[in-house]
């Protein structure tokens, strides 16, 4: 009761070693406190264990009547920074505030990931979308590392980048335009 009163997640120190020492957990939907209370369990779970990658494929099925078929995305999120890192304080009363954060180490990792993933898989493109127009500095930082990489490292795929407004509409549009989408925490959930 003490370590739910303080904020900490309530999940058994001995649940991370099981996971840490088999190296696979199923887990399913984990119910986190809203506006108080402890800390979001698949967080903690991200943290502990260096999760930075969440893949999430959507693929067409045979069979299954939609407006588009063969469609056929990867969404790759980098899953432990951005506004979902959880650094929030309270400025004045009344006043509270998030911050978003974006490092060069993670935005490179991530980045990395997503073409070797796409190397491996043998994809053809890799679109990041962002609000760099907007947050210049850690949305911009999450571009450029993607471009450096793309440049550097992985210039046989091809890249793309999108404002995630105009990036949502086309997918909306038509998502069999897509191979490999690059989102950071936020735009990626």
């Amino acid at each position: 009761v003490a370590a739910l009163a303080r904020g900490k997640t309530p999940m058994p120190e001995e649940t991370l070693e099981a996971i840490e020492h088999f190296g696979v957990a199923l887990k399913g939907p984990c119910t986190t406190p809203i506006g108080e209370g402890f800390k979001s369990v698949n967080v903690s779970i991200r943290r502990k264990l260096n999760l930075f990658a969440s893949v999430r494929p959507i693929k067409s099925l045979p069979g299954v009547p939609t407006r588009f078929e063969n469609v056929d995305i990867v969404i790759v999120r980098e899953n432990t920074e951005g506004l979902y890192s959880g650094v929030e304080n309270e400025v004045l009363p009344g006043i509270v505030m998030s911050m978003k954060v974006a490092s060069e180490l993670a935005c490179n990792r991530i980045a990395r990931w997503a073409f070797r993933f796409a190397t491996a898989r043998q994809r053809h493109k890799i679109t990041v979308m962002h609000k760099a127009n907007i947050m210049k500095m850690t949305d911009g930082l999450f571009i450029r590392c993607a471009q450096d990489v793309h440049r550097n490292e992985y210039p046989n795929i091809a890249y793309d980048q999108l404002i995630l407004d105009a990036g949502c509409m086309r997918i909306v549009q038509d998502p069999t335009r897509f191979d490999i989408l690059l989102l950071e925490n936020l735009y990626g959930d």
